[in-house]
């Protein structure tokens, strides 16, 4: 493998894993000596990458203007064209305003066979029923995930009964029809998931919980996860 076919392949691994990785991960997925990772990171830095860290604490990429853009695929736009057009039909007025921006802005970057295939992409994404309008801003719920600030909304769950809770809002997921928040619940002491359209009266504070919000979002995901297949494997057989 040429050293530029490797460094391109290191950074596409980077961008694939969950930050921060370690050289050692990098090492191994890529067959080379931790040396040649420590020596690679250096040179795409000197080329204009801006990479987080430091041997030892693992690396975080961030992507940077100044690097060339990279090619698609056939498969890759059709990927993408589906993503942002599901956005554009489930997401709330922003985000799904910002979809069809993002969407027009990848076709004007796109040589001119490529920007043809993404106008006539094969996939697409329809929604007939509309969703449960959100009770509180999503932008502003968004906003409060990435800032990494504490939140606090009255809630009606499923049998009527209110509460006020603060939690620690760790991301937005879509199940089934309707959107959820997940997040730690300062009230139940634990995770906890709140649908958008039972919440109202969205308090934003300033009581920060940075940087716990990828590691417990990991955690809940992965409860998740284990509670579903527990669930599976306990279930009585059809009859």
């Amino acid at each position: 493998m040429s050293r530029t076919a490797r460094l391109f392949q290191l950074m596409q691994a980077m961008r694939q894993a969950a930050p921060p990785v370690r050289a050692e991960m990098l090492a191994q997925e890529m067959g080379v000596s931790l040396r040649t990772i420590y020596r690679d990171i250096d040179s795409l830095r000197s080329l204009g990458a801006v990479i987080d860290g430091e041997a030892g604490y693992g690396y975080t990429l961030i992507e940077d203007a100044t690097l060339p853009p990279l090619g698609f695929d056939d498969e890759e736009i059709e990927a993408l064209v589906l993503g942002l057009r599901e956005v554009g039909q489930t997401g709330d007025p922003s985000l799904a305003d910002a979809a069809r921006r993002a969407l027009s802005k990848l076709k004007g970057r796109l040589p001119p066979s490529q920007s043809h295939r993404l106008e006539h992409a094969v996939l697409s994404a329809r929604r007939f029923h509309e969703r449960p309008k959100p009770g509180v801003d999503p932008r502003a719920l968004r906003q409060a995930a990435w800032n990494e600030v504490a939140i606090s909304f009255d809630y009606v769950d499923h049998a009527g009964t209110a509460t006020s809770r603060s939690v620690d809002p760790l991301g937005i997921t879509s199940l089934d029809n309707v959107q959820c928040l997940l997040a730690y619940c300062h009230l139940r002491k634990d995770y906890r998931s709140f649908r958008l359209d039972r919440m109202r009266e969205l308090t934003v504070s300033e009581q920060s919980f940075r940087p716990k919000r990828v590691p417990m979002l990991r955690e809940f995901i992965e409860r998740i996860r284990n509670d579903a297949f527990v669930s599976a494997n306990t279930r009585k057989p059809d009859v």
